[in-house]
């Protein structure tokens, strides 16, 4: 945690830091005028319609003594204010309001507020691919400008740093690279401006098409950094120590380093009682190991390992099977096949049709297969448990790559059975241990080991446990929060 006695001129520079820091110079009455601001948080149409023409007024008036009080007072805004205090300065600051400063002069500075924050931030999107039961449901928009705001909003810290940038030879896209500066590594943020640097594309689309770009290896399936539309997972990767990129025109946002058990915590984990978001989070991963493995450990079974089946259930599974005309593996990929265009016929089709789609279809074709001789029931309630399990992924991403994985550990199974699937586990593992993200082990806290970082992997722990950053992102301040008496020894300390 950061506390630092700060005076108004080092909030100043700091916050000069971000690029959507403003500084405007103006001439009153012979006295320089500084007007500093965030674009992101105050309202451009207040601003330009009332403020600065009244600042283009007073500009003019050349013929009179200038008078602080008198300035103040005649600013036809609402909330206006002086202080010196140095913490009030930087709290409204990040609220929206405009800082005014004069040259040579030790008199209060004014702050005016020009806030935009309780302005249309419920109108922004609620999530819809990432939604949640409870806590916030406010998702990004396609607008950058948009986007910063709520970031800022939730964020009211100086530490909240913006750097921008425009890629895109023919498209001109505005970029911009979040961190929070005090906390998050130098390295990772040095890495990420290199490599956006060097992008010569024509035209960006979207954030996933920075993921792919600037990504340590473009040849995997795993998606390498976390993507989300949630702010809230936003705000948490950022208070972590990751790099947030956004870019305009996209209502998503990309954070790194990330590790390959990010993907799988969901932030109702954090919302819920430790040991109940524990258990969600085990559930998660459990369900998700079964979504890869389930129907190729069917079709090793049938076609080379009837013995581990037990007896009570070899008489249902051949008679299940008796009728079918194909061999396992054509079986399971018939049913998979249609699993995924079912999937992606109710994903292109507008909510209510896709969802009924989904319903029917799965039941008719369903019953229809078994009917028919083209599958046995077995393993369709295998097929769609898989598939239902596929749904508890919490990233869209990640839940694209465990569908692609069920297909190779398919074949791999009928070729050797389980020796085929311990040989794609050892290939994905070994592909999975030499992965980076941001020149990050991809598998931390695995490999490298580190115990530490297990208190918030496969489960949750309480808050008075987890409330030191990961050790793999090197953040510069290592402790999130601490308890209120540790803080208070702490001032103590320092005042003596």
């Amino acid at each position: 945690m950061i506390k630092e006695k700060k005076n108004p001129a080092e909030i100043v520079k700091r916050a000069k830091k971000s690029s959507d820091f403003k500084e405007i110079k103006k001439k009153v009455s012979g006295v320089q005028v500084f007007i500093l601001y965030f674009t992101s948080l105050i309202d451009h149409k207040t601003m330009e319609q009332v403020f600065l023409p009244y600042i283009n007024e007073c500009e003019k008036k050349t013929d009179q003594a200038f008078d602080i009080n008198q300035f103040k007072n005649s600013i036809p805004l609402e909330e206006v204010m002086t202080t010196q205090d140095a913490k009030e300065i930087e709290e409204k600051l990040h609220k929206g309001f405009v800082l005014i400063t004069f040259e040579n002069t030790s008199e209060d500075w004014l702050l005016v507020n020009v806030s935009n924050l309780s302005k249309g931030i419920r109108e922004t999107n609620e999530t819809e691919n990432e939604y949640s039961v409870t806590g916030p449901k406010l998702g990004f928009v396609e607008s950058l400008d948009t986007n910063i705001l709520l970031l800022r909003s939730k964020l009211k810290s100086p530490l909240v740093t913006t750097e921008e940038l425009t890629l895109g030879t023919l498209s001109k896209t505005r970029v911009a690279i979040v961190y929070l500066d005090g906390i998050t590594n130098e390295k990772h943020i040095e890495t990420v401006k290199k490599r956006l640097a060097k992008i010569d594309f024509d035209i960006i689309w979207d954030t996933s098409a920075l993921d792919e770009i600037i990504r340590d290896n473009s040849h995997t399936p795993f998606p390498l950094y976390l993507s989300t539309e949630r702010l809230d997972r936003i705000c948490y990767t950022l208070s972590l120590g990751q790099v947030v990129i956004f870019s305009d025109g996209s209502p998503s946002a990309i954070s790194g380093p990330s590790t390959l058990l990010d993907f799988f915590i969901s932030p109702e984990d954090y919302y819920y009682n430790w040991i109940v978001g524990s258990f969600f989070r085990l559930i998660r991963i459990f369900a998700i190991i079964f979504s890869i493995f389930s129907s190729s450990f069917y079709v090793a079974v049938v076609t080379f390992h009837y013995e581990v089946v037990p007896a009570d259930l070899l008489g249902p599974l051949i008679e299940s099977r008796a009728n079918v005309p194909f061999p396992p593996l054509m079986e399971v990929l018939f049913l998979e096949m249609t699993i995924e265009l079912l999937r992606e016929a109710g994903a292109r089709l507008p909510t209510k049709v896709g969802q009924t789609l989904g319903i029917v279809g799965g039941i008719v074709i369903g019953q229809a297969a078994v009917m028919a001789a083209l599958t046995s029931n077995i393993l369709l309630i295998v097929v769609a448990l898989s598939a239902l399990a596929s749904f508890t992924t919490p990233t869209m991403s990640m839940s694209n790559t465990i569908r692609l994985l069920r297909f190779p550990f398919i074949i791999m199974s009928s070729l050797l059975g389980g020796l085929g699937i311990m040989i794609g586990f050892a290939v994905i593992l070994c592909h999975l241990f030499k992965l980076k993200s941001f020149e990050t082990p991809y598998m931390v806290p695995l490999y490298p080991f580190r115990r530490n970082n297990f208190k918030d992997s496969f489960i949750r722990s309480p808050y008075s446990v987890i409330n030191k950053r990961p050790d793999y992102l090197k953040a510069k301040d290592t402790i999130k929060y601490s308890s209120k008496e540790k803080n208070k020894k702490k001032e103590d300390i320092n005042d003596e």
